[in-house]
């Protein structure tokens, strides 16, 4: 297959396959980064049957390497036509070249990687390969924040979390196991076989502190109740995130050995899993997302009412602000990091100033009406107004004061 790659694409990946150079040259035209596949694991597919060793040796003997779709490398498969099976939902094709250039594309006509049985194979370690790396993305994002999740894990007595702290060493071991043999066998397979209802309970116990958190704050219009309960949800969210980014990464691990498994011991039935795997995997991502989005809806609502009460209570509105400004930017580094693809959301507080300012204009808009207005505010606010606008000759505020002496002078004299 010189001067020749084929190209497979599940949607969250492209695999390139194909001569080690011939690879390494469209790669690199392309100015893509890429991982190793590992098509050298598809050896179990050809030993139990399922092709010719002829044409099996041939795709295990060249190279393979996953490229992470985004928006850049998405364009590939439009650009090179590739052609999307209903059925597998993969999209496939080849290009082919001469003199060492890799140029044009032609169908998938022919090649080793038509046989179904090799291509679900193909398709089921593309899938390894991109939970491997969100697997990387949470182990970064949990040594970034504030506590590594087994220290936060450790601080807590609710035995839900210690069963899952003691589920993700055998996991662990069983990964490491794993990557020395290069396979799961049955008896590695069943250390882990009971690890998902542990998994999952704990993953259902996170959430409900989430939405215990949003609870407190549904009805709270005093600022000071705000303050406490955006400050508690400021220091508590961070620490359940963790503890939900490491169940999906538990949960992608088991997802990866029970693949290995199929491989090994069904790989007629590898496609079938795969696709089953996916579809769970992406409801487990929805239900995390409907959770953490009413989450920030909370905290909105909460920054929206602190805003509106800055003039009163500047010191305690910017601090719900800022409370929640810090779950939003938590949330969204907990989303980018598992792949929820959502709209940063912000708020910036409302400086107090600011709110003297809309008030003045208001006034000087109004006349009398606004005057009122003013008044009611109280002696507190008046006087903060008054210092805020001293520089100017002219200030509502001076104004509203002089406005009030005229009227209890008309109230003597009655």
């Amino acid at each position: 297959m010189d001067n020749e790659i084929q190209l497979i694409s599940d949607g969250d990946g492209l695999a390139v396959i194909g001569n080690p150079a011939d690879v390494e040259r469209f790669l690199t035209s392309e100015g893509l980064s890429s991982r190793d596949l590992g098509v050298q694991r598809l050896e179990s597919v050809l030993t139990a049957g399922a092709c010719a060793a002829q044409t099996g040796f041939e795709v295990v003997a060249n190279s393979g390497r996953w490229v992470k779709l985004t928006n850049e490398s998405a364009r590939l498969v439009e650009k090179y036509g590739l052609r999307k099976s209903a059925t597998s939902g993969l999209s496939t094709g080849v290009l082919k070249g001469n003199s060492g250039q890799i140029k044009g594309f032609v169908e998938f006509a022919k090649g080793p990687m038509t046989n179904p049985a090799l291509l679900a194979g193909a398709a089921g370690i593309m899938a390894q390969v991109a939970m491997r790396l969100t697997m990387d993305e949470i182990t970064d994002y949990l040594a970034t924040i504030d506590q590594k999740v087994d220290d936060v894990l450790r601080a807590q007595k609710d035995a839900v979390l210690a069963d899952m702290i003691g589920v993700a060493l055998v996991v662990e071991e069983v990964m490491t196991v794993r990557e020395e043999v290069g396979r799961v066998s049955e008896v590695t397979w069943s250390k882990v076989q009971a690890a998902p209802a542990t998994i999952a309970r704990t993953q259902a116990y996170a959430l409900r502190q989430l939405d215990a958190l949003m609870e407190q704050m549904d009805g709270k219009t005093s600022i000071g109740q705000l303050a406490r309960t955006s400050g508690e949800a400021q220091r508590k969210v961070l620490e359940w995130l963790a503890v939900l980014a490491r169940c999906f990464q538990l949960q992608d691990a088991i997802a990866v050995l029970e693949l290995d498994r199929v491989l090994d011991a069904s790989p007629d039935e590898l496609d079938r899993h795969r696709l089953a795997l996916r579809a769970a995997r992406r409801n487990r991502l929805e239900l995390i997302s409907q959770s953490t989005e009413q989450l920030l809806s909370r905290m909105a609502a909460a920054a929206d009412l602190a805003n509106a009460k800055v003039l009163l209570h500047p010191t305690t509105s910017r601090a719900v602000v800022r409370s929640s400004e810090h779950v939003a930017t938590a949330v969204a580094d907990f989303h980018e990091r598992l792949g929820i693809e959502r709209e940063r959301q912000s708020w910036e507080a409302r400086r107090w100033a600011d709110a003297v300012a809309e008030v003045r204009d208001k006034v000087l808009e109004t006349g009398a009406e606004g005057v009122g207005a003013a008044r009611h505010l109280g002696n507190e606010t008046l006087g903060r107004a008054r210092s805020v606008t001293g520089r100017l000759s002219s200030g509502i505020a001076e104004r509203a004061l002089r406005l009030r002496g005229a009227d209890g002078e008309r109230e003597e004299a009655e």
